[in-house]
């Protein structure tokens, strides 16, 4: 996804920020209720970068540092002008307590989970104030880590969370718990000076709640989750045709649809193993049936233009 707003505010000579559209950084930030947590990570760069060489660290409730325990190493790959959104990886349908699954609707949008146990790695579980870093650098040693992003402000405990007042006095209406935070367009690099980010959180930030309440029931508010529009994608850039893939029942109890795609169209698991494949496909609607295999699978295909995609589906 690409989103992405102006950077608004008055560069100080303190101050030192990588080159625009340079290098990775934070594009929405979710902290929804019980384990909902996700961060979604854009990539502003023509090539693709291998995410093995970054970390994301947390900084707990106003912490300066950070220990391997607070810090978890990336995976996989993110193509250019993509993001990669990783989730709390908290997936067993019976957990209780600190243990509750997340949420179905989340879970289909993740590219990767992270921090399965609290013991060893407690990085994503944030909970709307603390503050968190994406950096290069090995998870093991956090502190020796080349920070290339900061949400939050290290070193400041906001209480419930950080709010509309700046500088931060715990007045105002808190923005970062229990809310998405979505990188405005025009933010076109990450903040790297911890003694002044969050100045204001809005500055680079749109804030939602991280529900949405319909009919006396709740859902999950991240439908923004998995692309970011951003000012660092040249006017070039193909867009997906006209004619959009979808996936659907998404989630669903075994079988799903496919619509719009082209060529070989692929099915894999969390893994990366391969479920089913049809080959050269030139059917308008397609179906696969996993049974009972609850768990997250990856459609890959192309459009009709012969952009690469892939989508999520979950089996629930």
């Amino acid at each position: 996804m690409k989103r992405t707003l102006l950077f608004i505010g008055t560069i100080m000579a303190t101050m030192t920020y990588a080159q625009d559209c340079s290098d990775l950084f934070i594009s929405e930030y979710v902290e929804g209720v019980g384990n909902n947590k996700a961060l979604e990570i854009y990539n502003p760069t023509a090539a693709s970068i291998d995410l093995s060489e970054y970390i994301v660290i947390r900084y707990g409730n106003g912490a300066t540092s950070a220990t391997a325990q607070n810090a978890v190493q990336l995976t996989g790959t993110i193509g250019a002008y993509d993001v990669h959104v990783g989730v709390l990886e908290k997936l067993d349908p019976n957990g209780t307590n600190q243990d509750i699954p997340v949420w179905d609707s989340l879970q289909a949008r993740a590219d990767a989970f992270y921090s399965p146990e609290y013991a060893v790695s407690n990085t994503f579980y944030w909970n709307g104030n603390d503050a968190v870093a994406l950096a290069k650098g090995d998870a093991a040693n956090p502190g020796a880590a080349v920070v290339v992003d900061i949400f939050g402000k290290i070193g400041e405990d906001p209480g419930d969370g950080w709010s509309t007042d700046f500088p931060y006095t715990g007045a105002g209406t808190v923005v970062t718990k229990d809310h998405s935070l979505i990188r405005k367009s025009t933010v076109m690099t990450g903040e790297t000076n911890p003694a002044i980010s969050f100045f204001d959180a809005l500055a680079e930030y749109d804030s939602i709640p991280a529900l949405i309440n319909i009919g006396g029931q709740d859902y999950g508010n991240w439908s923004s989750l998995g692309e970011h529009d951003c000012g660092c994608t040249p006017a070039s850039t193909d867009e997906l045709a006209a004619e959009k893939i979808s996936v659907f029942p998404n989630p669903t109890k075994g079988e799903f649809f496919v619509k719009g795609a082209y060529g070989d169209v692929v099915v894999v698991n969390a893994l990366g193993q391969t479920i089913s494949t049809v080959k050269n496909n030139s059917s308008a609607v397609l179906s696969f049936d996993l049974g009972a295999k609850r768990g997250v699978y990856f459609v890959k295909m192309k459009d009709s233009l012969g952009n690469d995609i892939t989508k999520r589906v979950i089996v629930k």
